[in-house]
């Protein structure tokens, strides 16, 4: 027979006849404080907005790029193998001389996640040999129709950043892919621009990379210093 806990403790006192009387009362306590009180009604997302997450939410996940432009997903498919879920679906591309989106062989053709087994857990970003999945503190996600919640890779590609150069383009000149996983590639190069501008000339991403590669090429040749004030002409 099951003992009870009460008489298991020799210095605790059995209840009298009130206290037997008072305690289910009292375990109602909250619900009778909060019985009569006004509801509060957050009307989301047509009124108001939710507070930022931690920045080490599990949101939206995101491909990122190099500081080139080049994709980091190599298609590797790591990411597909650690989801316990199995909602990631990558299908690897090789990269050619004309069509270079990442470093190396191999670049992420297609890549989709499934928001609807996604369980957020983080296991594919640990998996990613060149940190190229990363997730975001995006949480909107809410959707009326299945196919939305299916995102490809045009919809979780980083943006292009100010100075980046759209893939696909040739690796820099001289490096390998060991390069961008140190993190060696901090920008466009010349090189990279003019294969751009020959194959792409209307690329909008253009402008802002050659500006960027004719910066990095003076930073790094070293620029003629300026004269001093008072120095003539």
């Amino acid at each position: 027979m099951r003992e009870n806990k009460q008489n298991l403790d020799p210095s605790r006192k059995p209840k009298g006849f009130l206290g037997a009387g008072v305690a289910p009362w009292a375990g109602f306590g909250v619900t009778l404080r909060t019985f009569f009180a006004k509801p509060v009604t957050e009307q989301y997302p047509f009124k108001g907005k939710y507070p930022d997450p931690y920045p080490r939410y599990h949101g939206r996940h995101q491909l990122n790029r190099y500081p080139d432009g080049l994709e980091k997903c190599i298609g590797c498919e790591l990411c597909a193998w650690a989801c316990p879920a199995d909602a990631i679906f990558v299908e690897a591309g090789a990269n050619t001389p004309d069509e270079q989106y990442s470093p190396g062989e191999r670049y992420g053709r297609v890549y989709q996640i499934n928001y609807l087994r996604c369980i957020f857990c983080g296991l594919c970003i640990e998996a990613c040999p060149t940190r190229a999945l990363t997730m975001t503190t995006f949480y909107e996600l809410a959707s009326t129709q299945r196919a939305d919640m299916i995102y490809t890779k045009d919809e979780l590609l980083a943006p292009i950043e100010e100075g980046m150069l759209a893939a696909p383009h040739p690796m820099a000149e001289g490096s390998a892919d060991d390069d961008y996983y140190a993190g060696a590639i901090t920008a466009p190069t010349a090189a990279q621009v003019s294969w751009v501008e020959q194959n792409r000339p209307g690329e909008p991403t253009l402008p802002g990379a050659r500006a960027v590669a004719v910066a990095d090429e003076l930073a790094t040749s070293g620029s003629p210093a300026a004269p001093a004030k008072g120095d003539a002409a």
